[in-house]
């Protein structure tokens, strides 16, 4: 692979530059895939398909309280057969698959097992975007799989996602207030707080959160955001896939329409239907915005509720089901690789 990308850095630059390194870097990354691609696809599920129950162990619980992992929760709780999880390291030599969380990650490569068991997988977590995820350039050459919200990852975990419900009707609470919006990190530089801002100038916005000193409990969120016509589903950085429960939870679960700040239209519609949400880059001005939400109809603003007559939405926020979900997944994950350069590939 080396003397290749040395013929193309020749080829298109002839010396060393910052754009011959980075470019060349994602050609390494490129290659990288597409030798675990041509090696997963030779394979196939039926040889791929474990034999016994996988073991999965996971390094740090993300939370204080560790789950109690004596059952087969997988299979009783979710319906994934043949997974064993658990979080005691003495199974190390054991596990099939290890999960590390990148905000459990300790500081440094040399603190995590210098040596793992042949055929032995390691998958990195983030649901954080790239905005809030640091120190990834050390943990080059150390990971077999990506666990994420981006749809490339080779586990795609979303926030949220909409599954068919043919019985589901439209079902819209009585609305009292025409905006709201919960935030607990309100940063002035972040793009959110800039929005926010100025579209306040135009109409009013119902704040709650720890932010504004206001916060919700967890059974009270629903029921706050349901009595508003629209919720500023924004999220704290805009990347690729970045959309969480800002929209899922807060928005679509509680029956009131999201005006979305994330990544662009076209991005949201491969999760949701186009007329179920609005967009800030819809209007030339956050004074038109605010234009069509006061003005909007009764008629109008039912269409955006149609897709309750056939979805429904589901949220992923329960860690045992995410790692669960890597035993569905195991038979279909490219084998024998290890991303070359992590930080690249999460910053593309």
């Amino acid at each position: 692979m080396s003397w290749v990308l040395l013929l193309l850095w020749r080829q298109l630059w002839g010396r060393p530059s910052v754009k011959a390194v980075v470019t060349t870097g994602l050609l390494a990354t490129a290659l990288w895939s597409l030798k675990c691609y041509i090696y997963s696809s030779s394979s196939s599920d039926e040889a791929l398909k474990p034999t016994k129950a996988l073991t999965v162990l996971v390094w740090e619980w993300p939370s204080k309280q560790v789950p109690d992992f004596s059952g087969d929760i997988c299979r009783e709780q979710y319906g994934i057969a043949g997974c064993r999880l658990s979080t005691k390291r003495q199974l190390l030599s054991q596990a099939d698959v290890v999960v590390f969380l990148h905000t459990k990650l300790p500081k440094g490569r040399d603190k995590l097992p210098r040596d793992r068991p042949h055929g032995q997988g390691w998958v990195w977590v983030s649901l954080e975007s790239p905005t809030n995820t640091r120190e990834l350039s050390e943990w080059n050459q150390t990971f077999n799989w990506v666990m994420t919200y981006r749809r490339d990852s080779d586990i795609f975990m979303p926030y949220g996602k909409l599954v068919p419900n043919k019985s589901a009707t439209v079902s819209i609470p009585t609305k009292t207030n025409l905006v709201s919006w919960v935030i607990s990190n309100y940063h002035r530089t972040q793009k959110r707080a800039e929005i926010y801002k100025n579209l306040s100038r135009y109409l009013h916005v119902n704040i709650y959160g720890k932010a504004v000193n206001k916060p919700l409990c967890k059974d009270c969120l629903l029921p706050t955001t349901s009595k508003s016509k629209f919720y500023l589903a924004f999220e704290n950085s805009i990347h690729q896939d970045y959309i969480t429960e800002k929209l899922w939870r807060n928005s679509l679960l509680a029956s009131t329409v999201p005006v979305v700040l994330g990544p662009p239209r076209a991005n949201y519609e491969q999760f949701i239907p186009a007329d179920s949400f609005i967009h800030v880059d819809d209007f030339g001005s956050l004074e038109e915005l605010a234009t069509f939400l006061k003005t909007m109809n009764s008629s109008r603003y039912r269409q955006f509720f149609t897709w309750q007559k056939s979805y429904s939405v589901k949220l992923y926020a329960d860690w045992k089901e995410r790692i669960c979900t890597i035993c569905a997944m195991y038979p279909r994950l490219p084998q024998g690789c290890l991303y070359p350069d992590l930080q690249s590939w999460f910053n593309t």
